[in-house]
């Protein structure tokens, strides 16, 4: 029995910051000092407040220590767990109370709007340790599903919860499931999509860190539903602690008996393996990603006929992504009405969103569907850093929309993101401030989209690039009025006549600036200036000669020695002004930066 607990992020964020070695550091000093058998360290999956790390909580007494480093291990072990006196300086600020007692995370700004379903484990249990997860009702409702509920009954669950797919789509995870039941197939499949693509989206990753077990309960409970034995994770090489974390979680259960042969002795035979992405971004795409799983190279196929009729290697098929599995053990055990009341009328339950960009608390959040993106920014992000002002949210990554300051009070979910020009992808939201250029944002999501069409059909292939090349010809200032007009028929004819969905949303970042910051477009095209000045060709800097106090800082620091001394010297100055050759000058703001009159401006 352990008198404290040490809990240690091992998700990538902090073990980028040298988690690991602070976990190594802890367990010597325990032992330097006879508390090795007192004290349990755990290396846990993310604790959400990725801005703070590395995160290390202390119970019992639940101290929220945040940046933490190799060298402040001593120091937390000597005072807080030899001689039971807090650290105070390490503890995250808005855990300590003004009486100088330490508060429950849950009554912090970032935790307390939150409701963790699918992250009910992250940061709770060591992801490596299959028993961590059984105490914690692991595979019980793999159990009750085997042995008290009808395929039929599971389904019925899944529909009366009104869960749906967390991937993008949202369609409605029991109405897939039941289409699959059909016909007298001799083999069925049960897919999940941890190909998590979208720039700034680590929701999947986070889940598959901090709790795999409970994508391979799901997975077994949708194989019993539609009748299949064989199930396949398709996941990106590039995240190697989860893929890592994934095949002990699928050597533990097939220990413990919890997968492959005559599972809780029901006959039942279900078996998991893993698939490794290349990185390719359509491989998200269903069609896509079963294509790859076969060995071929991942292109999206024509629909009709859909995977839950003819899927992986000809089969029936499911495919949910790892969130939309997460849900699905907790549905099962606490049934569909428990989950149906929290979220909204038409989108039920929670949804985690990966936060980034201008937001003081960048990390990972699970909110009810419903709560408002002021919410979400102002209150568990903490606001825009710097004074500066909200201008846009993005949420759906490179197949969403730019939200702008008029709809902050909106509720989010399926419904309302996509009336207003957005949608909800798989869960990235990324923040912009008044310094960011919509135009360049647009055109940064759609060199992605071009970079990663695959090739198949010609609106993606050709349109997105035409696209980008108009966008580009804008951020020049060599745009024109009717390049806008024709910029926005490209986007309906792309989203009209692509194969897939990356195609079909390709255009959204266009259509959605286009909507809200048209004013921005004809800046650009116009007036030949960037209202945020962030569009390098539409830049100058200028010297004012008045305030320039001729000390040649600027000049120094110039890579491109643009700057040269002036004749003139303004009145109370000893020293002649510098000015800025407009030929030379490659813009580069480095001048401006090392301007201690600040004499320099950006036009």
């Amino acid at each position: 029995m352990y008198r404290s607990q040490v809990l240690i992020c091992g998700g990538t964020g902090c073990t980028s910051s040298h988690s690991a070695q602070i976990i190594e550091a802890m367990e010597k000093e325990l032992k330097a000092v006879g508390l090795e058998n007192d004290v349990n360290v755990v290396k846990t999956g993310c604790f959400g407040l990725c801005a703070l790390g590395p995160i290390m909580i202390v119970y019992p007494e639940g101290c929220f220590y945040s940046r933490v480093t190799v060298e402040d291990v001593k120091e937390i072990v000597d005072e807080h767990l030899l001689k039971g006196r807090i650290v105070k300086r390490l503890l995250y600020d808005e855990t300590v109370t003004d009486t100088n007692d330490v508060k429950s995370l849950n009554e912090t700004a970032f935790y307390k709007k939150q409701k963790r379903v699918a992250l009910r484990n992250c940061g709770v249990i060591d992801p490596e340790n299959i028993d961590e997860y059984i105490a914690r009702d692991g595979y019980a409702a793999l159990g009750k599903v085997l042995t008290e509920m009808k395929p039929e009954d599971v389904i019925q669950t899944m529909l009366d919860s009104g869960l749906r797919g967390r991937g993008g789509g949202g369609f409605p995870t029991g109405l897939k499931w039941k289409f699959a039941t059909g016909g007298n197939a001799d083999q069925k499949y049960v897919c999940c999509n941890a190909d998590e693509g979208d720039p700034g989206a680590f929701m999947d990753r986070s889940i598959l860190e901090g709790d795999p077990h409970v994508v391979l309960e799901a997975m077994a409970i949708a194989g019993y539903t539609i009748g299949a034995n064989q199930g396949y994770i398709y996941v990106r090489a590039e995240y190697p602690i989860a893929v890592e974390r994934l095949r002990i979680a699928i050597d533990q259960a097939h220990e413990y008996g919890l997968l492959g042969k005559d599972i809780f002795g029901t006959g039942f035979d279900f078996d998991i393996e893993l698939r490794l992405g290349a990185g390719a971004f359509v491989c998200g795409e269903e069609t896509a990603l079963m294509t790859s799983i076969e060995g071929h190279r991942g292109e999206p196929r024509p629909r009709p006929p859909f995977p839950a009729v003819k899927g992986l290697f000809g089969k029936p098929t499911i495919l949910n992504n790892v969130e939309t599995w997460a849900n699905v053990p907790q549905i099962i055990l606490n049934g569909a009405e428990w989950f149906a009341s929290m979220g909204t009328e038409k989108s039920k339950g929670t949804k985690v969103f990966a936060l980034g960009g201008k937001i003081k608390h960048t990390g990972l959040v699970e909110i009810p569907m419903g709560t408002t993106l002021r919410e979400v920014i102002e209150e568990i992000g903490g606001g825009i850093p710097n004074g500066k002002k909200f201008k846009a949210a993005q949420t759906g990554g490179p197949s969403g929309g730019c939200i702008p300051v008029e709809h902050f009070d909106v509720p989010i979910d399926y419904d309302n993101l996509i009336a207003i020009g957005s949608m909800m992808g798989s869960g990235g939201l990324i923040v912009m401030d008044e310094d960011n250029c919509m135009v360049d944002i647009a055109k940064f999501f759609l060199e992605f989209t071009v970079d990663e069409s695959c090739g198949k059909c010609t609106p993606c292939r050709v349109g997105t690039k035409r696209l980008l090349e108009i966008l580009t010809k804008i951020t020049e200032g060599k745009g024109t009025l009717e390049d806008i007009d024709k910029m926005e028929q490209l986007c309906y004819y792309i989203k009209e006549n692509s194969l897939c969905g990356l195609g079909q949303t390709a255009p959204n970042p266009v259509l959605s600036t286009l909507r809200y910051f048209r004013d921005e477009y004809i800046a650009h095209v116009v007036d030949k200036k960037c209202p945020a000045g962030v569009c390098k060709s539409l830049l100058s800097f200028n010297i004012d000669k008045e305030k320039c106090i001729g000390c040649g800082l600027c000049a120094k620091n110039c890579p491109a020695s643009a700057i040269e001394r002036t004749d003139y010297i303004a009145p109370g100055h000893k020293l002649a002004s510098f000015a800025i050759d407009k030929d030379k000058c490659v813009k580069c703001g480095v001048c401006m930066s090392n301007c201690r009159p600040k004499a320099i401006e950006k036009k």
